[in-house]
């Protein structure tokens, strides 16, 4: 069983990033032994199109890259954290902004609970935000071998 392994990597704040985000996240936990082709995997897919599309939206320019991280803790918590360097934190939108867009954090937090996860919010050191999501590890547990700690570099 693997204590942690971790990956992480830094995209433009542009909009063809989310679905770069997308796939690196997605093959990652594949690696990790979740199956692209599961529920689970398809709430993450979602998950991260919406924060990914978050931080290249919502920064109004003043992030110019977006990194995300992803931490599997002794095969029982995944956490897929994105980080940007605006300093607003989200907030609700009016519900008749809502009608076109603005449900973001609403569509994470719901698939976040409905898996069986959580939702943070938290200021960086630097003065932008992290928004990341824990789930209980549905994949299978791995072993020991080879990959604890590893940090995986970018497929892009």
């Amino acid at each position: 069983m693997a204590d942690h392994l971790e990956a992480s990597v830094t995209l433009p704040s542009d909009p063809a990033s989310v679905s770069a985000a997308r796939a690196y996240v997605v093959g990652t936990l594949a690696e990790w032994g979740l199956p692209a082709d599961t529920e689970v995997s398809d709430s993450i897919r979602l998950i991260i199109s919406e924060l990914a599309t978050n931080a290249v939206q919502h920064t109004f320019g003043q992030s110019p890259t977006f990194t995300v991280d992803i931490a599997l803790d002794r095969d029982e918590h995944l956490r897929i954290g994105v980080t940007d360097s605006h300093p607003r934190l989200p907030r609700r939108l009016p519900a008749a902004v809502q009608q076109d867009n603005g449900r973001g954090l609403v569509i994470i937090r719901w698939l976040t609970a409905e898996c069986g996860g959580r939702l943070r919010i938290r200021p960086t050191r630097a003065g932008g935000k992290t928004i990341s999501i824990e789930l209980p590890w549905t994949g299978p547990a791995r072993d020991g071998g080879g990959t604890a700690g590893a940090v995986s570099s970018p497929r892009l």
